[in-house]
């Protein structure tokens, strides 16, 4: 009787093998930038409760399945050259209080063990990179600081070029990096810190290549052969990332994801120019409420087309065929962004991706890659090369 037993449960163990091996792990879910911090620094809002505003609170957060969060510390390149240092400080900071107000929701991650630990204690991870290499003025000490407060990888430049690398969004000075840009890099990697080559200009890009010994990101770009904007990635600069073990995640702009958007965009711009120039005759500095307000309406009254969510996955799709399925994650740019695609309109609505990534083929091993495990393991590859650089 006891032996029958025994192969009855025996029997019933080998059953549910099959089971347990279908409910594979979901994997984590990262998004690599958001600009809430830009937004609640200036005007603070309850991010433990659900929001019509904006793109981001922890309530969504929750929602679409995120598990972990880049908060920019975004340096406007108004301080570059006076005074950036202090208010990245200051940005770093207000994302600690986002942090450390919302104890029920999420805590403060500084690497993947701790992305780890904290998703699998049952909150979530808010991590810091800093946007704008500008904010170190120009010192490798100000560098390694900013690293101890938390930034665990920085936008080379912004908008603007800075004193050491080219912008893609400003005239070129230094024909890429410097001298001294390539030891930010190389410092960068030595401390654990991932280089992020959003925003930079082309050839800045290709000297990051030659020089980081550490996996690179693309913290919020696109593809540029589906947009063909400057701040979107080459199939040629796919294909590098790919060679260094990085990644490019995907950016939800829908000018960076639809030439017919960059279109409308261009002829927005140049149509709007007697209005935008009225408005900075008015307030020269371009930061006053009267400016701003003007700003926005104007925007509100010339909207761009609406373009389907499901671009961002053919962006995706394509950074697959070229780079292949280790090199594409997401970084969505959720509050740094004036418009969304349709669908996509805030965090909660990110497991449409998966679903539809499901839909088009993708097994579940590599939807987990792409929704954040790709992240991961260039972040825990970076952090191996820090540990052997210091050794």
């Amino acid at each position: 009787m006891q032996r029958r037993l025994r192969i009855a449960l025996v029997f019933l163990f080998l059953l549910a093998l099959p089971l347990h091996a279908a409910e594979a792990p979901r994997g984590i879910t990262v998004d690599t930038h958001a600009d809430t911090p830009t937004e609640f620094l200036e005007h603070p809002f309850d991010l433990g409760a659900w929001n019509s505003r904006g793109h981001f609170d922890y309530p969504r957060m929750k929602a679409g399945g995120l598990d972990a969060e880049f908060f920019a510390a975004y340096v406007p390149s108004k301080f570059a050259n006076k005074g950036a240092a202090a208010y990245c400080l200051r940005i770093m900071e207000t994302i600690h209080e986002m942090v450390d107000n919302y104890p029920q929701w999420v805590r403060f991650a500084d690497s993947t063990s701790d992305i780890r630990r904290i998703v699998a204690g049952g909150h979530r991870a808010i991590l810091i990179g800093i946007e704008g290499g500008h904010a170190i003025e120009d010192s490798l000490d100000l560098l390694r600081a900013f690293y101890r407060v938390g930034a665990r990888y920085m936008t080379l430049t912004h908008t603007n070029t800075n004193n050491w690398a080219d912008s893609s969004g400003d005239e070129p000075k230094h024909n890429g990096l410097t001298p001294f840009g390539k030891q930010v890099v190389t410092e960068m990697n030595r401390l654990g810190m991932l280089v992020d080559v959003s925003h930079v200009s082309d050839k800045t890009f290709w000297d990051v290549i030659e020089t980081s010994k550490a996996p690179i990101i693309a913290s919020h770009s696109s593809a540029r052969a589906l947009a063909d904007h400057k701040r979107n990635m080459t199939d040629d600069m796919l294909r590098a990332v790919a060679g260094n073990h990085g990644v490019v995640m995907v950016n939800f702009y829908p000018v960076f994801l639809s030439n017919d958007v960059i279109k409308a965009y261009r002829e927005r711009e140049e149509r709007l120019k007697p209005a935008m120039a009225e408005l900075k005759a008015k307030d020269p500095s371009q930061e006053g409420d009267v400016y701003q307000a003007g700003v926005k309406k104007l925007m509100e009254d010339n909207p761009l087309p609406k373009i389907p969510w499901t671009l961002i996955v053919d962006h995706i799709d394509h950074i697959v065929q070229v780079a292949g399925i280790d090199s594409v994650g997401l970084g969505s740019d959720f509050d740094g962004i004036g418009d969304t695609p349709r669908g996509m309109e805030d965090v909660s609505h990110l497991p449409a991706i998966r679903k539809e990534l499901k839909e088009r083929g993708y097994s579940d091993r590599d939807i987990r890659k792409i929704m954040g495990e790709n992240f991961l393991r260039a972040f825990a590859q970076a952090e191996r090369v820090a540990r052997e650089m210091r050794k």
